[in-house]
């Protein structure tokens, strides 16, 4: 999403706005380490702006590896045929070199014409001739958009707005499951949910049960009903889960679980330094997610603040130790009953 900073520029809904309502401007720059914003206006660009018997004379696509800046430059200037706009893309553009070549045409642009550049993994140096133009206040004539990674706290709520424009629903178990195991890959989370979408057979419901099934994550053996497990002291769950882990590599690693311990107990030393641990205190932590909010208050009730801090102790000790710093030759799973031993006690 769009830097607040000196790269501001619009963001994801906003360009996609100005795309779908036909308010186009003359040059979109999108670049970024997030690829899933950028292609997927790219795709709309490519598939969407004009109609298939406009594309045929209309649309014309370069590849940043191979893409000549002098012939991209003449296509831009080109007038379109048989319609009002024609739109030239210039995909991976990352990989193009004399990328600065293009600086005159977008500080004067053709109008009749859509460029759309999408430059993925990085951005172009921002003290750079191009990059200022790109991103100069005002500029009628420049969409800029900063696609930057979406921050985890964030995935729950957008994991919610893709399924609402799939006109899906989905439990909070399910969506803790496939969020923790996914990550923030936005791709892989789409993909995901489309691929249960044909199995749904009509319902719009997606549980657990669906998850465990066609993403391949067991609804009783994962990070988050391990976290359930410390958070209520049930040491025999918490057991069972390391040993699944460990005899099952392909469902994940061990290590995944250090961090999900991490970010709990850093959660639970917030929840204790508040004046109140009532639910409308505690949600603000938790991004207003009731359910959340109410593991956590149930948990500060069985973890005292003195216990959450060794917890946060142990878990760096602990972090050490399965890097190799003075494990005294313990496995991993051996180490993690360890830890729990002395995390619960």
């Amino acid at each position: 999403m769009a830097k607040a900073a000196k790269e501001k520029g619009l963001d994801f809904d906003s360009v996609m706005q100005q795309l779908v309502q036909r308010k186009t401007r003359a040059v979109y720059w999108l670049e970024g380490e997030e690829a899933y914003f950028i292609d997927k206006l790219m795709h709309y660009a490519e598939h969407e702006l004009l109609s298939p018997a406009e594309a045929g004379f209309n649309l014309t696509i370069f590849y940043g590896k191979d893409a000549d800046w002098a012939a991209m430059i003449n296509a831009c200037r080109k007038y379109p045929m048989f319609a009002e706009r024609q739109v030239v893309l210039l995909k991976e553009a990352q990989h193009m070199k004399d990328l600065d070549k293009l600086e005159g045409y977008i500080e004067n642009p053709l109008t009749s014409t859509i460029f759309i550049v999408g430059h993925k993994e990085k951005t172009i140096d921002g003290r750079s001739t191009l990059k200022k133009l790109l991103t100069k206040k005002d500029n009628p004539n420049v969409t800029y958009f900063l696609s930057e990674k979406l921050p985890d706290y964030k995935l729950d709520e957008w994991v919610r707005g893709m399924l609402q424009q799939h006109k899906l629903q989905m439990n909070e178990q399910a969506l803790r499951m496939l969020v923790d195991h996914v990550g923030n890959d936005l791709n892989r989370l789409e993909n995901e949910v489309e691929k249960i979408t044909i199995n749904l057979k009509g319902s719009n419901v997606i549980t657990a049960d669906h998850i465990e099934t066609y993403v391949g994550i067991s609804k009783e053996f994962n990070a988050f009903e391990f976290q359930d497990a410390v958070a209520v002291k049930d040491f025999a769950k918490a057991i069972r889960i390391i040993q699944y882990f460990d005899a099952n590599p392909k469902a994940g690693s061990i290590h995944l679980l250090l961090p999900t311990l991490y970010g709990f107990f850093s959660k639970l030393a917030q929840v204790h330094a508040l004046p109140s641990k009532d639910e409308q205190n505690v949600k603000p932590l938790f991004f207003y997610n009731s359910f959340a909010a109410q593991k956590a208050i149930q948990a500060s009730r069985l973890y005292s603040y003195p216990a959450v801090e060794r917890a946060l102790l142990l878990l760096h000790l602990y972090n050490l130790k399965s890097l190799g710093v003075d494990h005294g030759g313990a496995s991993e799973v051996n180490l993690m009953k360890e830890l729990l031993v002395k995390i619960m006690a």
